[in-house]
């Protein structure tokens, strides 16, 4: 059961979606240039020593988080990966409590006990960052058995929630994708797994660490849909992602969903990315998913060059402020050394 999207060569090909309108557009539009924005002012943060430990950027791949997360209503769950922090940005969780965390400040998100690779926020049903390949899987199947249960079992008269689990190319050759995967379907699950195919698992190449390149043609064995869609182009994001989550909302099961993207910088900010070729990284780079919603609102005029001026004056206040609060935050104490391992009282 295998359904594949015909992938747009622009964006306007893909915007039958919905009723497109000015304020949808410069939504999305700012959630992706906010993404961009926060990972390289971390870059800067952590070439200067204000940040420790793998840090790993997003920067290439925001049309995948904002289509698909943006998409999500507030009580839906995202998991993430160790490349987290423009996904917990979607959700809606302050970049000043992500900034402060990677930071190490005990006004983190996670108390500044996590860092770069473990944000999470429970008020905002985001369920964490993960430093090993796979390992949010199952939490992302645990999220969305609970929301059956509840329905089935408790009769919550609320409709399902959905859960989106992110995950790369590499994580699709690792047991836990097909375990996991076969559960879903088996229970049918209200669950999204959405893998953000950058082309590379760390320093090797895709094509060359799987037998099956195209993987969401392995959502076949399984006998769920297997999508694959153009993840520079967030409309087309979009699209397949409101069709998933119609789908996991109504009860009809879990999805997959292969974005074809790239990643604009090396594999962390300790990678000298020195195995990919310019001429790949330089055709990848003409095809920016912030670039190419810009010429599709100017274009169709939905805004003016002024109306995107002001978005980007108004995120790089919002990240100026993340760094003030995170510089001015308190360390954590050495006497909470143990403190949050449990829950309390």
């Amino acid at each position: 059961m295998v359904r594949k999207i015909v992938l747009p060569s622009t964006l306007s090909e893909s915007s039958n979606i919905e009723d497109l309108d000015k304020d949808l557009l410069l939504l999305l539009y700012a959630d992706m240039v906010l993404g961009r924005n926060f990972e390289d002012m971390c870059a800067q943060m952590y070439y200067r020593g204000k940040m420790f430990g793998f840090v790993h950027l997003y920067n290439g791949q925001e049309a995948v988080a904002t289509g698909v997360i943006k998409a999500l209503e507030d009580n839906d769950y995202v998991c993430s990966t160790y490349r987290d922090h423009v996904h917990a940005l979607s959700k809606g969780v302050p970049p000043q409590m992500i900034m402060a965390e990677l930071f190490g400040k005990e006004t983190g998100c996670s108390r500044g006990r996590g860092g770069s690779m473990h944000i999470f926020s429970a008020k905002h049903n985001f369920l964490g960052g993960f430093a090993f390949i796979g390992e949010g899987i199952p939490v992302a199947i645990g999220a969305s058995f609970q929301s059956v249960y509840r329905k089935q079992v408790l009769r919550d008269v609320n409709s399902l929630n959905v859960t989106v689990c992110f995950f790369g190319d590499g994580t699709s050759n690792n047991g836990q994708f097909f375990e996991c995967l076969n559960m879903a379907v088996l229970w049918k699950l209200p669950i999204i797994f959405v893998i953000e195919n950058n082309q590379w698992a760390i320093g090797m190449a895709h094509h060359r660490s799987t037998s099956y390149p195209e993987i969401h043609q392995k959502a076949q064995a399984f006998g769920l849909p297997g999508v694959e869609v153009d993840g520079m182009d967030v409309l087309a994001i979009r699209k397949a992602a409101i069709h998933a989550i119609k789908r996991a909302r109504s009860g009809e099961g879990p999805t997959l969903i292969e974005a074809l993207t790239y990643r604009f910088r090396g594999h962390s900010l300790a990678d000298p990315d020195e195995l990919r070729s310019k001429q790949e990284k330089d055709a990848w780079l003409a095809r920016d998913p912030i670039n190419n919603l810009k010429r599709y609102i100017l274009n169709n005029n939905f805004a003016s060059d002024n109306d995107l001026n002001l978005i980007h004056e108004n995120i790089k206040e919002q990240i100026e402020n993340s760094i003030e609060f995170a510089l001015s935050s308190p360390e954590p104490d050495v006497k909470d050394l143990k403190r949050y391992l449990f829950a309390e009282d």
